[in-house]
């Protein structure tokens, strides 16, 4: 059992954002300041930071379950999911995703004449709309494997087999970004063409992520100049990033097992807790059929921007809904598509662990959490 702290905030907002591991800070460090050679150059300094470069390919590879050269070192999730549905659609393509996929996802497939899937009251995809969605002029299925707000656990084998009966032409393409710690990846992703994944959400710093691409894939690059990344990406390479995505996949690999134990406790207990300290509060999806460090609760009779105020002078971090570049609360865009009334839905709060989580964390979060929401309802 880890030691409590109390010298630091409780930080339940993983889903965001994880500190960089110890380990990854370590391996990435002398990029910064020993092996700094730019990788596209040929003196012994430049080959250094290839061969880093070359070996975190490998590591990735590996570990996602496609070839070394089928990995596309990225600035992160969005870049990588970008990447994905606009070089595959090209001027002339049709993208299909979720209502509720991330803006990562849905905002490009939207400017592909996109054709948006509905789903259930708890996040399943409508299969049989989906079905209708599917012909000759579709070039890309986007469909994430676990929802960033809800923590909704996707089975991408029924939606494949759809697109393999109506649309063989389309690429498959999953967002990873939230699955990576709690599904077996190369499993859960097996059917897919392409695979996007960011370092921050797992030990590694923000700034780096990786598209996998399958080598039938026709892929346009989106960035032009250097031809880095056989072409598919061009610029200058992060060495320290990519160094720093390939350590904490590696960290991730041995250690996800117990940590989805550990933390699917941690979480089952957090939200226990609340409900037992407070009425009118649900689950948006049960607890099987979510990932197991990602809660997302309706709270009745308040909203969620003034109770993260509270909590956080409180000290507990969270969230309502996927960050965005403002901090402002807009209506969850999921919850809509999971047909959840506007006002309720305006009280959703995601409570989301990962691998810097303790136990104390919760069990100061079970007390202060209640308490924050009887205070505000008792102010209304």
């Amino acid at each position: 059992m880890k030691t409590a702290k109390v010298d630091r905030p409780i930080y339940l907002d993983c889903a965001a954002s994880t500190p960089v591991r110890p380990e990854v800070l370590d391996a990435m460090t002398p990029y910064f300041t020993e092996h700094f050679g730019n990788p596209s150059g040929v003196h012994r300094m430049a080959r250094s930071s290839r061969a880093a470069i070359d070996d975190a390919r490998e590591i990735c590879g590996q570990l996602l379950g496609f070839g070394p050269h089928e990995i596309v070192f990225t600035s992160g999730g969005t870049e990588s999911d970008n990447l994905a549905i606009h070089g595959v659609c090209g001027s002339n393509g049709v993208a299909v995703c979720p209502e509720t996929e991330h803006h990562a996802v849905l905002h490009p497939v939207e400017s592909h004449k996109g054709r948006l899937i509905k789903v259930s009251s708890v996040g399943d995809i409508d299969l049989e709309h989906l079905e209708t969605l599917l012909d000759e002029n579709v070039s890309v299925l986007s469909v994430m494997l676990v929802n960033n707000e809800s923590g909704k656990i996707i089975d991408l084998e029924p939606i494949a087999e759809l697109r393999d009966r109506h649309a063989p032409q389309a690429v498959l393409h999953t967002d990873a970004v939230q699955a990576i710690n709690w599904l077996d990846i190369v499993d859960a992703s097996a059917r897919a063409d392409m695979l996007s994944i960011s370092g921050h959400k797992f030990g590694a710093p923000k700034g780096v992520g990786v598209l996998a691409v399958r080598n039938h894939v026709a892929l346009a690059p989106q960035l032009l100049g250097g031809g880095q990344e056989a072409e598919r990406r061009s610029g200058t390479h992060n060495t320290a990033g990519i160094v720093a995505i390939g350590v904490a996949l590696q960290h991730l690999e041995k250690s996800r097992k117990s940590e989805i134990a550990r933390l699917g406790v941690l979480s089952e207990r957090l939200a226990s807790g609340l409900h037992s300290a407070m009425s009118g509060c649900f689950e948006t999806i049960p607890q099987a059929e979510r990932a197991a460090g990602l809660l997302q609760l309706v709270i009745e009779d308040i909203e969620s921007e003034a109770l993260l105020v509270l909590l956080e002078r409180h000290g507990v971090m969270a969230s309502a809904a996927a960050s965005c570049a403002s901090g402002a609360m807009d209506p969850s865009h999921v919850l809509a598509a999971m047909g959840m009334d506007r006002v309720l839905a305006a009280g959703s709060l995601r409570l989301s662990v990962g691998w810097c989580t303790e136990e104390w964390e919760i069990q100061r979060a079970v007390e202060v959490i209640p308490r924050c929401v009887e205070q505000l309802r008792g102010a209304s």
